[in-house]
């Protein structure tokens, strides 16, 4: 029997070819390996993954500890904190300030988790996992897809945990079709946002590179946006620079669907932002992941 897999073969009837044949045609060839794997192919591939990876967090559910624990700790530190300073600028007080930052946290938890993909991709490469997955006769694509999807899930599961914490501190959910469209537009601009922390991932050496980057990446934009307080009072240039924020019109729009406000300018601009991120990082993600050596 040959040792090279066919190029029919599904990803668990690959993994028992061996390793040393199989990496050879893969890593010479992957664009032509995608090429042979029509669309069936690669959702079926993209699914045999995303169980592996839910697979590895029911082994290790200490992974899900940033997803249970950052939205309770946000929410109690901004509200009882800095909440009722902050909502008497806002004309009220500490439950004027809750009505203000749930949404704004919501946009947070998008940015913040979408992280823990850059770093838990960097660690599979550093582990071996990823030699192994460019060996197998699978869409490059696929793997990145899988990740993707599991982080994706993984704010939702953030978001939930983080709306039940704003219930019992007084957060009103009036417009459920407001807070699910809140949702849906943080898990769009979530994913274009994940497609920049799969390529450090791939780029940087190690998790410890990729998660110090992403501090730097991740602490300007989200502390100088509208999330946590709004941008009236902040010097003019700052202003300026939170006006170009995407953090900021997707904390606005969020707000706005969910508690009342404007919403039509600070979506489409929150659309155009996640579009043109994937549009731009989605191919360089997959070519350095093609071609990482």
């Amino acid at each position: 029997m040959s040792a090279h897999p066919s190029p029919t073969a599904t990803p668990n009837e690959a993994l028992r070819a061996t390793p040393a044949t199989t990496a050879t045609a893969a890593t010479t060839t992957p664009t032509a390996t995608d090429a042979r794997i029509p669309l069936r192919g690669h959702l079926r591939h993209t699914g045999a993954l995303i169980r592996r990876n839910l697979l590895w967090i029911r082994q290790d559910p200490e992974s899900m500890f940033d997803a249970l624990l950052m939205p309770v700790v946000f929410t109690l530190l901004f509200v009882y904190v800095f909440g009722g300073s902050i909502g008497q600028a806002l004309g009220g007080g500490q439950d004027q300030y809750v009505q203000y930052v749930i949404p704004g946290m919501i946009a947070m938890m998008s940015m913040t988790l979408s992280q823990g993909v850059g770093t838990g991709f960097s660690q599979d490469f550093n582990s071996g996992v990823m030699d192994r997955f460019r060996t197998l006769p699978i869409g490059r694509g696929s793997v990145l897809f899988a990740k993707i999807t599991v982080e994706l899930g993984r704010m939702f599961f953030a978001t939930t945990v983080l709306m039940i914490v704003a219930v019992l501190v007084g957060f009103d959910i009036t417009n459920w079709p407001g807070l699910f469209a809140a949702v849906g537009l943080s898990a769009l601009f979530a994913s274009s946002i994940m497609w920049v922390f799969l390529t450090l991932g791939v780029m940087l050496k190690n998790a410890q590179s990729v998660q110090a980057m992403g501090f730097l990446v991740l602490f300007p934009l989200q502390f100088g946006s509208s999330i946590f307080a709004p941008t009236q009072s902040m010097p003019g240039w700052l202003q300026a620079f939170t006006d170009y924020n995407p953090l900021s019109t997707l904390a606005d729009s969020a707000r706005g669907l969910m508690v009342g406000g404007p919403v039509a300018h600070d979506l489409w601009v929150t659309v155009a932002w996640s579009v043109a991120i994937t549009a731009v990082m989605a191919p360089v993600a997959i070519h350095k992941f093609r071609t990482k050596n």
